[in-house]
């Protein structure tokens, strides 16, 4: 349960509450301390990156340090940067109606120092919750310093106030996210002058507004977030601003296929509120995995440039609606994701990957193709050997076809399967080969059946043993 927000509503009864002002780092570093040692998790739903990445935060964030978080697109950076949240307290107390967070007990702007001055221990208060607190700006190439740091306001100005009254500035964000975490994602695309402008901030802590003799003395963590090629290849980022930032945190993909296999579960929405109950093997959600675990070392595949895990999350959201369409177009209540379905995830990883070479329209999806054959390949040889299926192939060496797509049932698939001699007894071997779940529901066996079956085609053909043309398997 959320704590109740505290009862203090002006400076006064603050003060007499016993509250001790500390730096948002202190802060962070406190609640840090007490989850560590109450094995608290840090950032609940990020995956792998246990023995990694999340000792490599800690230690940053027990040094007071602010942070860069280094990878490849889609490895959870700016889903971290945001969970850091957690590390604030609940509550904070602030002068009321003030721009930037300030601390009643040493306030930052000419306003809340008025207020105290005028109202002294009557100074309203109120308290902003620790999601208020931070503040996140995308890099683009239009970003101005103004954005940032802040601007004379000509209203104000025109309202009559004085060029040389503190009064008359505008606060950007930095100065906005006083006593909180200001996050600058794609630090790199910033333009170098503006990266020259955050100089002050991340050493002095400090900000001048177009020239204001007035110095903002600012309590932040800053965090960034950027991709390797941009920040050590290209130049992109300034070298005095690097040498300003305290720890840079590598991040990285799933290190296992098992490990991809839970981040896209934890991830895909695949628990449906639908008339249909889709089911997935085991082995298609490897099947998955491997296809971006294989585009990630594609030499067709722009490395620098990465392969996201939302490819798994996507591609694996697009096969399940593949099964659910078929079984609502079928009539059927229950579907079990198959080989086939796999077509779909053409449009679900189109874009996702880049191809290293200008190439001809058409060319990702043959690549996209390709690279899902190998995965098929990869998981089908895992559990099972393609010479043990010898009777397969004698069968379309006689002359037999089998057509395997998206649209034909379970039933009438098998049906045709079965005059391929002793095929339903290797099926039930590939059954206990593959460790299905043995709480598979008993009524979408036949569709379980199907897809182990359509396995076990696309494993022979993707080892040269068939060839196949429009779902059509042959010899």
């Amino acid at each position: 349960m959320p704590a109740p927000i505290p009862t203090a509503t002006t400076f006064g009864e603050l003060k007499s509450s016993g509250y001790k002002t500390r730096s948002v780092k202190i802060e962070m570093r406190d609640n840090l301390l007490r989850k560590l040692r109450s094995g608290e998790p840090l950032f609940p739903g990020i995956m792998g990156y246990d023995d990694t990445v999340l000792p490599q935060i800690e230690n940053a964030i027990l040094s007071q340090h602010d942070m860069l978080l280094l990878g490849l697109r889609g490895q959870g950076k700016t889903r971290i940067l945001r969970m850091l949240t957690s590390l604030l307290d609940e509550y904070l107390p602030v002068v009321a109606g003030a721009d930037s967070n300030d601390d009643p007990f040493h306030p930052l702007s000419k306003y809340a120092k008025d207020q105290l001055a005028v109202h002294g221990d009557k100074t309203p208060i109120e308290w902003v919750k620790r999601d208020d607190r931070y503040n996140e700006k995308l890099a683009t190439p239009d970003v101005t310093i103004a954005d940032l740091v802040g601007e004379v306001d000509l209203i104000k100005h025109a309202e009559g106030r004085h060029l040389s009254n503190e009064d008359v500035m505008h606060f950007g964000l930095i100065p906005r996210s006083h006593r909180g975490i200001f996050c600058m994602n794609e630090l790199p695309d910033l333009s170098p002058k503006i990266q020259v402008g955050l100089f002050n901030v991340l050493e002095e802590r400090d900000i001048q507004i177009r020239g204001f003799t007035v110095r903002l003395p600012l309590d932040l963590c800053l965090v960034f977030s950027a991709n390797p090629e941009d920040y050590t290849n290209r130049g992109r980022i300034v070298t005095p601003l690097k040498d300003r930032i305290g720890s840079v945190v590598r991040t990285h993909y799933p290190l296992t296929r098992e490990l991809g296999v839970q981040i896209t579960d934890e991830n895909a929405w695949i628990q449906r509120d639908s008339s249909v109950k889709v089911h997935i093997p085991h082995f298609v959600k490897e099947i998955v995995e491997e296809t971006s675990r294989l585009a990630r070392v594609s030499p067709h595949v722009n490395q620098a440039s990465g392969v996201s895990v939302r490819m798994s999350v996507a591609n694996l959201e697009n096969v399940v609606s593949n099964a659910e369409r078929r079984a609502l177009k079928l009539g059927q209540s229950h579907a079990v994701v198959r080989i086939s379905d796999l077509t779909a995830m053409n449009a679900s990883s189109r874009g996702k990957v880049e191809l290293s070479l200008s190439e001809e329209s058409g060319d990702e999806d043959k690549l996209l193709s390709r690279i899902t054959g190998e995965a098929v390949k990869n998981i089908f040889d895992l559990y099972l050997t393609p010479k043990t299926y010898k009777n397969v192939v004698d069968f379309f060496e006689n002359g037999g076809n089998l057509i395997a797509d998206d649209k034909t049932s379970a039933t009438d698939f098998l049906k045709k399967a079965e005059q391929i001699r002793n095929f339903n007894t290797q099926l039930t071997e590939a059954h206990s080969a593959l460790k299905i779940d043995p709480h598979f529901p008993q009524e979408a066996t036949p569709d379980l059946q199907a897809s182990l079956a359509e396995l076990i085609l696309e494993g022979l053909y993707c080892h040269n043993r068939l060839s196949k043309s429009n779902s059509t398997y042959q010899i």
